[in-house]
């Protein structure tokens, strides 16, 4: 299938899509300190400090799913971009807008199958 995009068009979502998984990554790796195991020690924290310490544990940890999520959807557009098939809907395959992918690059889908 013939991309619906020139080929600028193309390496400037690939670009965009390669700084997007590099600011993932750089992201998780200044967060991974924070969604290391709380520590059971009671002598040196309270309780109420270990829950706050287990909550915003839990929050790095959702946060960092998310950043997992978003990282898939990037890889699979570049893989899509690879195919020749980016810039397409994956369920209708009718073409995605560029105003749609201007704002997310990822995007897999048309607005009318979002």
């Amino acid at each position: 299938m013939k991309s619906p995009f020139t080929k600028k068009q193309l390496v400037k979502y690939r670009e965009r899509l390669e700084a997007l998984i590099g600011e993932l990554d750089a992201l998780d790796s200044m967060t991974k300190e924070s969604r290391r195991p709380v520590e059971l020690d009671q002598t040196t924290q309270g309780r109420l400090s270990r829950m706050d310490a287990l909550q915003v544990q839990a929050m790095q940890e959702a946060t960092a799913d998310r950043r997992r999520s978003e990282k898939a959807r990037a890889r699979a557009a570049l893989e899509r971009m690879d195919a020749g098939d980016y810039g397409y809907c994956v369920s209708c395959g009718e073409d995605i807008p560029a105003k749609r992918l201007d704002h997310d690059p990822s995007t897999p889908t048309c607005v009318d199958c979002a």
